[in-house]
């Protein structure tokens, strides 16, 4: 079911081949709580998780991280772990990984589980609005959920020369794609509407 998947997105020829081997390497299903839900995890759909969010579809994940252009040892901050998919995907692309997750029930599931599976990540809890300026710079910032506006903390913790992939609107998104010419100095791009959960403010990092 994993290989028809990653055949099928194959097909649309519009996903890097290294994001879609690396996501043919890892086990969808392993991020989904229930066996019961085996089918589901190779569909082309999201899926609940708990604490009110999804899995992003497998072709979303596939698009964001092709948009990123992930090169090996790529310092990448990404903004809402989830259920840690997308994190595995960019350990898997070799990237270093730097996650935040807001809700603690699936922040101490997800590092947990991705310990387990030895995915080399650094998971943090705390406010994906401020990013983590402690380890900023990074090379590619990704937030997978959706924004009312580009975070100007995270915006600034990009590197110049860096990339960084957001959905941005209400209650449905459009993919943003921001390129860092300099330090006031962006180029800006719209990549299609897509649907993801809000992005939550206001949390104190603890």
């Amino acid at each position: 079911m994993r290989n028809r998947l990653i055949s099928e997105l194959r097909l649309k020829d519009l996903y890097a081949d290294d994001v879609l081997d690396a996501m043919g390497r890892i086990p969808r299903h392993h991020f989904i709580d229930s066996s019961a839900f085996l089918e589901f995890a190779y569909q082309d759909t999201a899926f609940p998780i708990g604490a009110g969010q999804t899995i992003s579809h497998p072709s979303t994940v596939a698009f964001q991280t092709t948009l990123l252009n992930i090169k090996k040892g790529d310092k990448v901050l990404e903004i809402g772990t989830g259920c840690g998919f997308q994190t595995a995907v960019l350990c898997e692309l070799k990237a270093k990984v730097y996650s935040i997750e807001r809700q603690r029930e699936l922040y101490d599931k997800t590092k947990v589980f991705l310990e387990d599976k030895r995915y080399n990540a650094r998971l943090f809890f705390g406010d994906g609005y401020k990013g983590l300026p402690k380890w900023a710079p990074f090379d590619k910032i990704i937030i997978t959920c959706g924004a009312p506006e580009i975070p100007k903390a995270v915006l600034a913790q990009l590197s110049i020369g860096g990339e960084m992939v957001v959905p941005i609107g209400g209650e449905s998104q459009t993919m943003v794609y921001v390129y860092k010419n300099g330090s006031d100095d962006f180029r800006i791009e719209k990549c299609g509407d897509f649907s993801f959960v809000p992005m939550l403010p206001n949390r104190n990092q603890q």
